[in-house]
């Protein structure tokens, strides 16, 4: 079963191609449409499908980096079906809007929708560990103050500190 490290890696080779892909977009898909003879609502269209397709990628880089660190603490099923729904939701969604873009095969577009459902069950699947976690729901906010005991508890070389 893929653990906490899992999520860490591929959260970070998630980020890397997010950024890729979005440099990518960003500097070479123009002259790519051009050499295409994309018409200009194909270029407009297609350079907000790429930029959705990086940002998704690169919050969902983030949720599986996010997912790794709660499951190094709360391991368990709950994690791992979101951190497979969040990759693959990710893969799908991004992967096709970028195919799309690149090919023009308006099939791949009815195809986007399973990736987008696929990271909101990850978000759900998130949520409802963190929800059940008992220890999660019970932790101290960090805003509060330490509890420290009353001095007649301590070591008599810690109460004259």
């Amino acid at each position: 079963m893929a653990g906490a490290k899992t999520w860490l890696v591929m959260g970070a080779f998630v980020g890397a191609m997010a950024v890729a892909f979005g440099a990518f977009g960003a500097h070479s898909l123009p002259q790519f449409f051009e050499a295409m003879e994309f018409t200009l609502s194909e270029r407009e269209k297609g350079l907000r499908n790429w930029e959705t397709a990086a940002q998704y990628q690169m919050y969902h880089a983030i949720a599986l980096i996010a997912l790794g660190l709660y499951a190094s603490k709360f391991p368990g099923l709950l994690p791992t079906l979101a951190g497979y729904s969040f990759f693959f939701g990710q893969l799908i969604f991004s992967g096709l809007l970028y195919a799309l873009v690149l090919s023009k095969v308006t099939i791949l577009g009815a195809i986007v929708p399973i990736g987008g459902t696929l990271m909101i069950v990850g978000w759900v699947l998130f949520g409802i560990a963190a929800w059940r976690n008992t220890e999660v729901a019970t932790t101290q906010p960090l805003s509060s103050k330490p509890e420290v005991p009353p001095k007649e508890e301590l070591a008599p070389s810690e109460a004259t500190a």
